[in-house]
């Protein structure tokens, strides 16, 4: 999608802490208008730059909450899979599953064999993309001060 159109809505399964125990539930984009989302779009549950980018987002949560945004990550494994990750690191925002990457190819992001390109995109409270990275190579990820710097943007 090009920054200015709507952003595609999707609906997918998702796994989100609630204390010590993970509630698994479906979130749909255009469900949550009203405040900005930031889709972070990652490789795989517990690899190692995936690990430091979702613990990174996870522990900076209140940066995104403080400013009313709210954080979703997506990758192509199943939900048992982003159960055990979220329990091992406490993420704290949700992970969905697209296994068969029909979100991931909506977004223009898949990769042949690979899964997808990691990328980000940032929903404004219309449901507008209004900004978004997709990595060349994936050994890198935008930092928290990017991303809650391009929400405030949008204020």
């Amino acid at each position: 999608p090009e920054i200015g159109a709507p952003a595609p809505d999707f609906t997918l399964p998702g796994a989100v802490l609630a204390g010590a125990e993970v509630e698994r539930r479906d979130f749909t984009l255009s469900a949550h208008r009203g405040k900005p989302i930031v889709l972070a779009f990652y490789p795989g549950d517990d690899t190692p730059v995936c690990t430091k980018q979702m613990c990174s987002y996870s522990n900076e949560l209140e940066k995104f909450t403080g400013i009313g945004a709210e954080v979703w990550g997506i990758s192509p494994q199943d939900l048992d899979s982003h159960e055990k990750f979220a329990l091992k690191h406490g993420l704290q925002m949700p992970l969905l599953a697209d296994p068969d990457k029909t979100v991931i190819r909506q977004y223009g992001i898949a990769l042949k064999g690979l899964g997808l390109k990691r990328s980000v995109f940032l929903i404004d409270a219309e449901g507008v993309l209004r900004w978004k990275h997709v990595a060349t190579f994936g050994l890198m990820f935008q930092s928290v001060a990017t991303l809650t710097e391009q929400i405030g943007a949008l204020a």
